[in-house]
């Protein structure tokens, strides 16, 4: 069951008590799940959600309802910490996982993650993001002092991040020489540089370690999907390319000079979950 409402408050109004009278079809306990989980936004600058049941609202606010049941009935594996710089910290984000909400919810998203992770203590910002069916690392900042630092690099491509996906077919020779894909997306430039890991003659699927240098949306999956070899799994891109293991595309390495240490690291999955695997 889907639902989309917008409500307006009388001065005095119980949240809870509104949204159950605007909305019968859905039980008190129900609306209440969908309030925890992020589905309801409370009007003002900024907009946020409203996750309180009890909340008294004045005259002329708005609710914005988002129920989808399917939506929030969905579970995703946890995130997990890889490191905590205090001001930054670094995430394996797992398949299935937005990185940030949506109008529909937060739970399964990265940032409510580290947030309830971090008892709400630490602010969360998101500074790239990783499509909800693909797996690694991702980068947040608790400070508006380090966000504004690692955007700066992210911006200036001073941040190098790799990936490894796994593509329907074998690429020619000549496509691994050139070693990049510069097809424009959206209008704006883009590049994608890749070498071979592995290609499997019984699978007919190739392993290839990215390099990204731009990061439009889902450049990888598009660009490989153009190239005809489409990133197993992938289900919006390419065809023929249908696998149970689900996206075969991982963030498996971060490389910066760190602006708050002034040092150089490195942040790798020991184990990448696609190399040579056959699915992630």
């Amino acid at each position: 069951m889907k639902v989309v409402r917008t409500l307006v408050a009388e001065n005095g109004d119980n949240a809870i008590d509104l949204l159950s009278k605007s909305v019968p079809q859905l039980s008190k306990g129900r609306l209440k799940d969908a309030m925890a989980k992020g589905a309801v936004l409370l009007s003002g600058k900024p907009q946020k959600r409203l996750r309180r049941a009890q909340t008294t609202l004045q005259a002329g606010q708005q609710l914005q309802l988002h129920y989808d049941d399917d939506l929030l009935q969905r579970q995703c594996a946890d995130a997990v910490l890889i490191s905590d710089l205090q001001q930054y910290s670094v995430w394996f984000k797992p398949a299935g996982m937005l990185s940030q909400g949506n109008e529909w919810g937060d739970h399964l998203s990265l940032m409510r993650f580290v947030e309830q992770y971090f008892a709400a203590k630490r602010p969360v910002f998101l500074l790239h993001r990783l499509d909800r069916e693909a797996s690694g690392l991702v980068l947040l900042a608790h400070t508006k002092t380090a966000a504004a630092a690692l955007s700066k690099l992210i911006a200036e491509h001073k941040i190098s991040k790799q990936y490894q996906i796994r593509v329907k077919g074998q690429l020619s020779d000549s496509l691994l020489q050139q070693g990049e894909i510069a097809l424009p997306l959206d209008g704006k430039a883009s590049l994608t540089q890749f070498s071979l890991l592995q290609y499997d003659a019984e699978l007919q699927q190739s392993w290839l370690n990215i390099v990204l240098v731009t990061g439009r949306k889902h450049q990888i999956r598009r660009h490989f999907a153009a190239a005809g070899h489409p990133v197993m799994g992938d289900p919006q891109y390419g065809k023929a390319n249908k696998d149970a293991a689900g996206l075969a595309l991982q963030a498996v390495s971060l490389s910066f000079v760190c602006p708050l240490q002034r040092k150089a690291v490195n942040y790798n999955l020991t184990t990448p979950l696609l190399l040579f695997t056959g699915g992630n």
